[in-house]
């Protein structure tokens, strides 16, 4: 899982410079106004509080107890609203990943208010200075979430993998949890660099590798390139990171991506569900990156794949960052493909390199509390609920609508700050890389702040080095110029 833009999560670990602005500087980038250009939703309706409230205080719990599986949850430095609990232990010569997902089709009322209002909403939208969530937070942030000590309702996946991190046996059920941790990735990172992790997730280094490596050998795409993110300053102002995942992170995440290859594996033989799919790269992208390689040092031998070459990569190295950059082409086409009945025709995730649903963060995303409650519904060998099954066909628009208004919201918060951080500062030089180019025409990344921009310039080679000069810093218009300097 990766942090949204505007996340401010990682602020005690990475150094910020944030420079002194001329007095006419405004107070800071207006997130408000953003919000409010794309219409995010603001507080929740009377009725909705009113019944996430009557839900907090009397939670219902499933009858099976697995209270005693030491579960724990890791997550961003601060979170509260915690979908995922993990606890993974050797099974012979293997693994059994036990993986708690917090059961919010359980508080969660098909038809009520709540369902209205997370179906208006799509998902918890996140700016640098607010969070926008999917479900009030005496919900999402308490009687739904897997805090530490709580016994909470979740959707209990056990998934036994053999010595190779194949699947050998799926099994899901509500059952009633509780956390004994509330872990933060550097926290886990640091311990796992010490060979200190606690034993519920001591294996995840171990695990994490071997389900990488075989999201490689079936030909996952990952970009793995550091985002930008808005982030608070020491002094309370705003600058930009690029922030790269901690390896921990890249371990948490293929256990998530496990539970969503075998739900998705689940709705299929069931024959009803809803999966995330993208077709497989265009062989013309395929070629046109295969070309670019050599001129931007990236060996790529006869016979191996887009993903392997992609996974053995350097970001530091610019040249390569170039080549990610290129790279994006090749995941073109994400959508949710609902289903009921006969298989749609595209069922893979390229990026994932198998079939998958989303199913791990039904707090934070609509999608996940449908799949989960048709996967759950197989599982015991019954028919999903006819209002689940009705709804599946509209999640593709909700979703999309959602998605779209969240990259504008992040895209809109970046492309603010930038601006606000550059303005007074026309005509000011600096070193930059350029990440893509078109003739005269270009982007470039500087190296501190962490801004990405458009520039001008005769010399714009993807992968080199140039020194540019500040043309416009625009914060009404949120626009950010540069041109290379001979």
């Amino acid at each position: 899982m990766t942090a949204a833009a505007g996340s401010t999560w990682n602020e005690d670990r990475v150094p910020l410079a944030v420079p002194r602005w001329p007095e006419a500087a405004p107070a800071g980038p207006d997130f408000a106004a953003i919000r409010a250009e794309f219409d995010v939703p603001g507080d929740f309706p009377p009725e909705v509080l009113a019944e996430a409230e009557r839900v907090a205080a009397a939670l219902p719990l499933p009858d099976l107890d697995a209270t005693d599986l030491p579960l724990v949850t890791v997550d961003p430095p601060g979170s509260r609203d915690l979908d995922q609990a993990v606890h993974l232990a050797r099974d012979g010569g293997g693994y059994v990943v036990s993986y708690a997902i917090a059961d919010v089709g359980a508080v969660v009322a098909l038809g009520g208010a709540l369902d209205a209002e997370a179906r208006r909403r799509g998902q918890t939208l996140y700016s640098p200075d607010r969070r926008t969530p999917l479900h009030p937070p005496v919900l999402s942030e308490g009687a739904a979430s897997l805090l530490p000590g709580e016994v909470r309702a979740a959707a209990l996946w056990t998934v036994r993998l053999d010595a190779d991190g194949g699947v050998r046996a799926v099994d899901l059920r509500r059952a009633r949890v509780r956390s004994r941790a509330r872990l933060a990735y550097p926290d886990v990172q640091a311990q796992a660099d010490a060979g200190t992790l606690p034993d519920a997730i001591a294996l995840l280094p171990e695990v994490g590798r071997l389900l990488e490596q075989g999201a490689a050998d079936r030909g996952a795409i990952e970009l793995g390139t550091p985002e930008q993110q808005v982030v608070r300053g020491p002094d309370g102002g705003w600058t930009l990171v690029a922030r790269a995942d901690l390896p921990v992170e890249g371990w948490n995440a293929q256990v998530s991506l496990l539970t969503g290859r075998v739900a998705a594996r689940l709705m299929l033989d069931g024959g009803v569900g809803v999966l995330r799919t993208l077709p497989p790269a265009r062989p013309e992208d395929v070629a046109r990156l295969r070309r670019l390689a050599p001129a931007l040092g990236v060996d790529w031998p006869a016979g191996t794949g887009a993903g392997r070459v992609l996974a053995g990569l350097d970001v530091a190295d610019p040249r390569h960052a170039a080549f990610l950059e290129e790279a994006a082409a090749l995941l073109r086409g994400a959508a949710y493909t609902p289903f009921d009945g006969a298989p749609p025709e595209q069922t893979g995730h390229a990026g994932v390199g198998s079939t998958y649903a989303h199913v791990t963060a039904p707090l934070r995303r609509l999608v996940d509390r449908f799949a989960t409650e048709v996967c759950l519904a197989l599982a015991a060998g019954r028919e999903p609920d006819p209002a689940v099954r009705a709804a599946l066909p509209e999640l593709p628009g909700l979703m999309t609508a959602s998605d779209r208004r969240t990259r504008s919201v992040e895209r809109a918060a970046v492309d603010a700050t930038e601006a606000w951080l550059l303005a007074g500062r026309e005509g000011a030089l600096f070193d930059a890389v350029v990440v893509d180019a078109d003739g005269d025409r270009g982007t470039v990344v500087l190296a501190e702040p962490a801004i990405r921009a458009r520039c001008v310039g005769a010399a714009l080679e993807p992968g080199s080095r140039v020194r540019v000069r500040l043309t416009e810093a625009d914060v009404a218009r949120r626009s950010v110029r540069f041109e290379v300097v001979a």
